[in-house]
């Protein structure tokens, strides 16, 4: 292995890009229950994803919960589904369903769906 080689699967890149891992990325999706649409939910989970390494999106769903599918570094996404039940619409939140699966690299941004 050349030392090159080395150094940049330590700075975790792909395909020479910085910041944007393979292997290692995961896809989040979490179904929020409570009282989670007509709140700012999405509109609050959006702007902290501003201060994480994660794409995807947040949806309110038909029966009243709302939908985050997100992708990035697992850690990262931990870290981000923390700070929502940490925001200030954290007691909003009944429960959680999770779910884990690799990433598709679906998206290229954060972005609130209707």
């Amino acid at each position: 292995m050349v030392h090159g080689e080395a150094n940049e699967r330590q700075k975790g890149t792909r395909n020479g890009v910085p910041g944007q891992i393979e292997m290692g990325r995961k896809r989040l999706r979490v179904q929020y229950s409570g009282s989670v649409q007509g709140v700012g939910f999405r509109y609050t989970v959006k702007m902290l994803a501003r201060g994480f390494e994660v794409t995807g999106i947040v949806r309110n769903e038909p029966d009243g919960r709302v939908e985050l599918i997100s992708e990035g570094d697992q850690a990262e996404l931990e870290a981000f589904r923390q700070a929502i039940r940490e925001s200030e619409l954290g007691h909003f939140i009944r429960s959680e369903e999770v779910h884990w699966q690799e990433a598709k690299n679906d998206f290229r941004s954060f972005e609130i769906v209707h």
